[in-house]
Order: structure tokens, then C-alpha cells, then sequence
């Protein structure tokens, strides 16, 4: 089973911050992996890969001593099956939006798949092609 922990660090503006946090999480127990979005100016986004859950205590104790603290965490365990699951979700959404985008006559058409309005079939998207009146 792998589990995601999901830290919100305040106070990361940079490469090294990233740096510090990560190393500092290297060393807690059972840490697998560590990947680290920065938002400068804003709560950055810290995801902690483990195959069990996680001593809380001792992550906060290894963002404390990179300097930082966290303001939210979440655990998510068995996250691949629930991230497999999130991404067929989403795949289906942006179908359903993708078609809904291609409306008869070719009004509406966001122009990012380049049909020009007609839909596009064929493609792998399935999308289907609406003529124009």
C-alpha cells in the first residue's frame, strides 16, 4: 500500500528551501520519497511518499528543523488506487466538457484542439464531429 502524505509549508521562496525541506525529510523513518512545489509567497505544497503512514511528530520535527512550519496535512493511504481512480474521474470530465465544448454550429468552441468549431473524431479524444448548419 503507498501512502501520500500532503504537507502546506509556509515560507518556502526558493531552490534551497526546497533543498532543506527535503533533505530534512530524507531522514525521517519509512520516507520513500519526497516532491516539493514551491509557491513563493504562498503555502507551498509538499508530498511525502511512504508505503505505511507516517510519524506525524517526526515530520513536523524535520520542517521545523529546515526552518518552516506546516500548516495543513493530509494523509491519503492506498494513493495510487485513489489516484488511478481520481484520473479515469477526470479523463471522463474532460471528455464530457471537451464535447459539450463543440455544440452544433460550432459556437462555444474553446479553439484549443484546433477543429475550428467541427469537433474532432478519430483523434483518441473522442470527440465527435458536429457539423456546421
Amino acid at each position: 500500500m503507498t501512502t501520500l502524505t500532503t504537507l502546506g509549508v509556509a515560507g518556502m521562496t526558493c531552490e534551497h528551501c526546497v533543498r532543506a525541506v527535503t533533505a530534512e525529510l530524507d531522514l525521517v523513518s519509512g520516507v520513500d520519497r519526497v516532491g516539493v512545489t514551491l509557491r513563493k509567497g504562498e503555502t507551498s505544497i509538499v508530498t511525502v511518499h511512504s508505503t505505511e503512514p507516517l510519524d506525524e511528530a517526526a515530520l513536523r520535527e524535520a520542517i521545523d528543523e529546515a526552518g518552516y512550519n506546516i500548516i495543513e496535512l493530509s494523509v491519503q493511504q492506498d494513493a495510487l488506487a485513489a489516484a488511478s481512480q481520481a484520473e479515469r474521474g477526470a479523463v471522463d470530465s474532460r471528455n464530457a466538457e471537451s464535447r459539450s465544448a463543440h455544440p452544433a454550429g460550432g459556437g462555444g468552441c474553446c479553439g484549443g484542439c484546433g477543429c475550428g468549431g467541427k469537433g474532432r473524431q478519430g483523434q483518441g479524444i473522442g470527440l465527435p464531429i458536429v457539423p456546421k448548419n
